[in-house]
């Protein structure tokens, strides 16, 4: 059997949004059995994440944080919405307008309502 422990260690890399439009990236190395838990307390050990975070995802995929990490893993974690996205949304639509906004708010020279 072979030692864990000599096993190379797992690449992984940690993606945080903090605040709208900034995003932050650290790279770990963490032993071969990891979890997402386990990268959680090595971040925060290191002064990177100041939060808990809502939600935690791998390539985009929700996970618990019993979840065990893979090499070449992205660890990404989900801060809460501060708007609903739907309203938002109607907001947008109706500030925009119905002719600018939409599917059909570009139609080509001379084609039907609604194609």
């Amino acid at each position: 059997m072979a030692d864990p422990a000599a096993a190379p260690p797992l690449r992984i890399t940690v993606a945080h949004a903090c605040e709208p439009g900034q995003v932050k990236l650290w790279e770990l190395a963490l032993p071969q059995g990891a979890t997402v838990a386990d990268a959680l307390t090595h971040c925060r050990s290191h002064g990177a994440l100041v939060a808990e975070p809502v939600a935690t995802g791998i390539w985009g995929q929700l996970v618990t944080h019993a979840t065990v990490l893979q090499d070449g893993d992205r660890l990404e974690l989900y801060r809460p919405l501060t708007v609903d996205p739907k309203l938002a949304r109607r907001q947008r639509f109706a500030s925009q307008g119905a002719r600018a906004a939409g599917l059909f708010a570009r139609r080509r020279p001379g084609g039907k309502q609604g194609y």
